[in-house]
C-alpha cells in the first residue's frame, strides 16, 4: 500500500512537470513553429509572415494544423516516456496517471 501512494505521489509530481514542459514542432523549413505543454496545451504559435499567401489561405490552414498536431504528439511521446520512468515501465490502464 505504501508503494501504491509513493507512485500515486509521484504521478502527481510528474504530471505537474509536465504541465509546464514544453515541446516546439516546426513546419515548412521552420516558418511555422508551434510550442505546447506536453499535457497538450498550445502556448505559442509562429508564422512566418513571408509564407503568408492571401490567395492560398488553405495551405496555411493545412501547415499550421499539421505543425499543431506534431506538437501535440511530441508532448504525449515526452509524457509517456516520464511516466514510464516513473512507472518502471507498468502499462497503466487509461485514464491512469497520463
Amino acid at each position: 500500500m505504501k508503494q501504491v501512494q509513493q507512485m500515486q505521489s509521484g504521478l502527481a509530481a510528474a504530471q505537474e512537470k509536465l504541465a509546464s514542459q514544453t515541446v516546439t514542432a516546426e513546419g515548412a523549413g521552420d516558418k511555422v513553429k508551434v510550442t505546447a505543454t506536453c499535457d497538450g496545451n498550445i502556448t505559442e504559435l509562429f508564422i512566418d509572415p513571408s509564407i503568408i499567401d492571401p490567395s492560398d489561405a488553405e495551405f496555411l490552414q493545412e501547415l499550421v494544423l499539421k505543425t499543431i498536431n506534431d506538437a501535440i504528439v511530441k508532448g504525449k511521446e515526452t509524457a509517456a516516456t516520464e511516466m514510464k520512468k516513473l512507472t518502471g515501465g507498468l502499462d497503466l490502464p487509461p485514464g491512469m496517471g497520463f
